[in-house]
């Protein structure tokens, strides 16, 4: 029988965390772009075997899109765009986590709230990568090549706008 546990983190436990993901990417030995996706898939691979708790498996799991992000010629993320996705995958590729993955039930759960926070935090990026998808797909079934690679140059320019658009209109709501 399934059972439900929550818990809620306080302003104080949200600011540690982040206090620490900032430590993290300040460090001087920061990772390069290709290691930071490298570990990330690591993470992913490692995270999903039966043992690891759904929750966290499925948490984890939305890591695998920053990485498609960052690898998808066509959406094309560059400059501060690109440096937020790695920077959000940057604690995954940290080799000391808060709870070390070799411990059994949960090594993963720092990894998972982590994982919650970052999809919380780069929504609008999800949600234009998502929409750039769609599109693409739609796209490749028609059959003109130069228009498509027009729409998707420009779709994609209409999608990193709206994505920095509502990141500002929610930092200036604070």
């Amino acid at each position: 029988m399934p059972m439900r546990i929550s818990f809620d983190l306080s302003d104080r436990d949200l600011a540690h965390l982040r206090k620490r993901m900032t430590s993290i990417r300040r460090s001087k030995a920061a990772p390069t772009e290709q290691q930071v996706a490298k570990e990330a898939r690591r993470l992913l691979e490692s995270a999903d075997v039966p043992s690891t708790p759904a929750f966290m498996r499925e948490r984890i799991r939305r890591l695998g899109t920053l990485v498609e992000m960052l690898e998808d010629e066509e959406f094309g993320l560059t400059g501060a765009d690109r440096q937020r996705i790695v920077q959000a995958l940057t604690y995954f590729a940290e080799p000391q986590d808060v709870i070390p993955d070799a411990v059994p039930g949960l090594g993963f759960l720092d990894d998972a709230i982590f994982a919650e926070l970052v999809v919380r935090e780069m929504r609008h990026e999800f949600e234009a990568y998502e929409d750039f998808r769609l599109f693409r797909k739609r796209e490749l079934k028609k059959k003109s090549v130069v228009k498509r690679e027009e729409y998707m140059k420009a779709r994609r320019r209409q999608l990193h706008q709206r994505m920095r658009r509502r990141r500002r209109s929610l930092r200036s709501s604070f």
